[in-house]
């Protein structure tokens, strides 16, 4: 007899199995319709990339399995297109860095470097030609906003550790509109502690260790208003915004059990409405890119539990994109991640589970919503893997984005989408 969990992990296997349709741009996810690309304007105007850390297929599966059960249906997996690309940098397994370098710039770099090629030159970024075409241009993220994945999209530096000179050059180079996240220890000198105390008893290894004076007094002498709470973050309502809602992330990450926090002052959806709602009011169009940092570092850490979470948060922030570009036709939406964290798979329990300690221990069981039918997940690894990664799209050029790519071509097709030419 197939137990129900059976049969709910059958249906979360569809998903890989439907792997073989990607390559000839069928859509794949329930309640897809290629015909709603017929009614899209042919011009992209807008550009909102999410990149959910981390989140490979099973990380997607087992989101959606949670939240909306076996044949519901993820705001980011209800999209009429569906592609699939190769994540690796200059050798097989990626990080954030050299990924993020690779969506922004086109180029494989290797690890650890942000906007520099294999030898050290720096790359021209998507970010950096909407900013000369005109465009408005914002990076969202739960992490520091200066961290790997934004950092790629708006500086040039040859070690992903140096966030002081990230922020510096988001200030005076890529001269970036909208920046919310977390980070604030990098735009403060030592000593200074801004708005978030150093040593918290959270995590007392956060302080103000900025290397290039006090950024956020450069930040408000450049025209950006500075907002680090709820109450201020509200009231700003045009023109350039600086956000800083932490010492470092957004969270607290540890071993699982021992201090894992997720609650932002602020949250990724809206913090995601924020920025749309500030870069809205430039005619010529906004390039968006917006992170959920957790899908990631909780993987790190092998939490289950917490990267389900924030996988939630991040759908909640794609169900905000596409309320917009449904009354905004000529916007393209992207759900990506960079790499895969933890070698996350979905499994049942049985006599035969090789539970045990650290890496080798299942979480679960998790409840598959709207179901009584549970599942459990292990984990082969603390660290990222070579897996290829799954992306949806929605909007003029979404058709772009199907098949099977390498990451570079990321770049490529939202530069072909915006009508922008590399040089």
């Amino acid at each position: 007899m197939v137990s129900k969990v059976q049969t709910a992990l059958k249906a979360a296997a569809v998903t890989t199995a439907a792997a073989a349709l990607i390559a000839s741009g069928t859509p794949i996810f329930p309640g897809s319709h290629a015909n709603q690309a017929s009614a899209a304007p042919s011009k992209t105007k807008n550009v909102i990339l999410f990149v959910g850390d981390g989140m490979g297929l099973s990380q997607r599966s087992a989101i959606r399995l949670a939240t909306v059960g076996e044949t519901g249906k993820l705001e980011m997996d209800d999209m009429p297109y569906t592609g699939i690309f190769r994540s690796s940098s200059t050798v097989p397994v990626t990080d954030s860095a050299a990924a993020a370098t690779a969506f922004a710039s086109g180029v494989k770099t290797y690890n650890g470097a942000i906007g520099v090629d294999k030898d050290k030159k720096p790359v021209k970024t998507i970010l950096e030609y909407a900013n000369e075409a005109g465009m408005a241009t914002g990076l969202v993220t739960t992490s520091q906003v200066t961290d790997a994945t934004p950092a790629a999209f708006g500086s040039h530096v040859e070690d992903r550790s140096k966030q002081s000179d990230i922020a510096l050059q988001y200030l005076t180079q890529s001269k970036v509109d909208v920046l919310l996240g977390g980070g604030e220890d990098f735009w403060y000198p030592a000593g200074n502690p801004g708005k978030y105390p150093d040593e918290p008893a959270e995590d007392p290894s956060e302080k103000s260790k900025g290397t290039q004076g006090n950024l956020v007094e450069k930040a408000q002498s450049l025209g950006y208003t500075y907002v680090n709470d709820q109450a201020s973050f509200q009231a700003a309502k045009s023109g350039k915004v600086l956000g800083l809602f932490s010492n470092e992330e957004m969270f607290q990450q540890r071993e699982e059990g021992k201090g894992d926090i997720y609650a932002p002052v602020v949250s990724l959806s809206d913090m995601t409405k924020k920025a749309i709602g500030l870069l809205d009011k430039t005619k010529k169009g906004f390039f968006l890119v917006i992170e959920e940092e957790g899908t990631d570092e909780f993987a790190h850490s092998n939490n289950a539990e917490k990267t389900i979470q924030t996988g939630q948060e991040l759908d909640k922030a794609v169900k905000a994109a596409k309320l917009y570009a449904k009354s905004h036709p000529d916007t393209l939406v992207i759900v990506l991640a960079d790499h895969e964290t933890g070698g996350f798979s979905i499994e049942e329990s049985d006599d035969k589970d090789e539970s045990g300690d650290a890496i080798s221990k299942e979480d679960g069981p998790f409840k598959i919503a709207n179901s009584d039918a549970m599942f459990y997940v292990d984990w082969t690894t603390s660290g990222h893997t070579a897996s290829d990664i799954p992306v949806t799209a929605m909007g003029p050029g979404g058709e772009l984005f199907s098949g099977i790519y390498e990451n570079t071509e990321v770049f490529t097709k939202m530069m072909q989408a915006l009508g922008l030419k590399a040089k």
